[in-house]
């Protein structure tokens, strides 16, 4: 059985409120942005994490936020924006610093996630019947998240669907430093990660589709270069990109929402939500189709932005 659509693809694409995408004249600044750790600062932590436990590393991250809070201004006064609109008011010092300690929060788990000790942790999945279906029905499927959350916290799932394979792809140079070190914790548990911008990314997406995989992608951020849409997001239009739709167009594939939303403490609480489902759209239907979806994906976001905005990780200016 397919997943459903939503709605009608043509009548959603001429009443959805998209603008042609404004003219890039520089690289994006979420691009731009260079990794502010050392590799010897996250060894240190990954270090203390695996030897003194989870309590003594989070002690640590108290010290790091306010450093950060205090001393990264762009990043600062990028996570004040969002708040605003998130929130609805001006945020406080105390949102700042809440907004960069569940940011630091999510990073640390990842160390444990990452050495298979998920067990820990008190993780709540809603529309796991999603995942099951599509397991079954062996096809593989786009599996689409954002920088919200973590999105480490679906290898749980994967320890109670022992069937199920995910494939990361993700533009790889603003994370090298981190993602080395948190590879390195346990190899056997590192998911396959296909580098975008590389001459067969797109080849080897489709051999893992093919092959049943579930191939996530963080679809909050555009490349240069990558045909994008303007779309209402928190009051203000936002760029949303276009190509991971176009891929599961061209594929036909259907497209999955994840959001693993943290709740302080052990509690993760993981969501699916079915976005689309390109696998019998006819050619004539699909650009319409792409865009009613990236207007779909753009919805559900804003929706978890508001209802968890400290799980916001775009420390950047979203809407420029």
């Amino acid at each position: 059985m397919k997943l459903p659509l939503r709605a009608k693809p043509a009548a959603d694409a001429a009443a959805s409120p998209i603008a042609p995408p404004p003219p890039r004249r520089r690289r994006k600044e979420w691009m731009n942005r260079p990794e502010r750790s050392t590799t010897t600062a996250i060894k240190f932590i990954v270090w203390v994490a695996l030897r003194l436990g989870r309590r003594a590393a989070r002690l640590l991250l108290y010290p790091i936020c306010l450093y950060f809070v205090l001393f990264s201004r762009k990043p600062r006064v990028a996570s004040a924006l969002f708040l605003s609109k998130a929130l609805g008011r001006a945020p406080g010092f105390g949102d700042l610093f809440r907004h960069y300690h569940v940011f630091a929060a999510c990073l640390l788990d990842r160390v444990f996630f990452l050495n298979d000790q998920s067990d820990d942790f008190d993780i709540r999945v809603h529309g796991e019947d999603i995942v099951i279906d599509l397991m079954e029905r062996g096809e593989g499927c786009l599996l689409l998240g954002a920088h919200m959350g973590s999105f480490e916290a679906i290898r749980m799932l994967g320890h109670r669907q022992r069937d199920l394979r995910v494939s990361l792809v993700m533009y790889e140079e603003n994370a090298r430093k981190i993602n080395s070190v948190l590879n390195a914790i346990n190899p056997l548990l590192s998911m396959e990660v296909i580098g975008l911008g590389r001459p067969d990314s797109m080849l080897r997406v489709r051999e893992r589709l093919d092959q049943g995989h579930f191939v996530g992608m963080l679809a909050d951020r555009t490349l240069d270069g990558e045909e994008e849409v303007r779309l209402p997001f928190l009051g203000q239009p936002a760029g949303f990109a276009l190509g991971p739709f176009q891929l599961a167009a061209m594929l036909k594939r259907p497209v999955v929402l994840m959001v693993g939303i943290y709740h302080g403490g052990r509690r993760y609480d993981v969501h699916f939500e079915r976005i689309a489902d390109f696998s019998d759209v006819p050619v004539q239907d699909r650009p319409g189709l792409v865009r009613w979806a990236a207007g779909r994906f753009a919805d559900r976001l804003e929706h978890y932005a508001r209802s968890h905005p400290y799980n916001w990780f775009n420390f950047y200016d979203f809407w420029k």
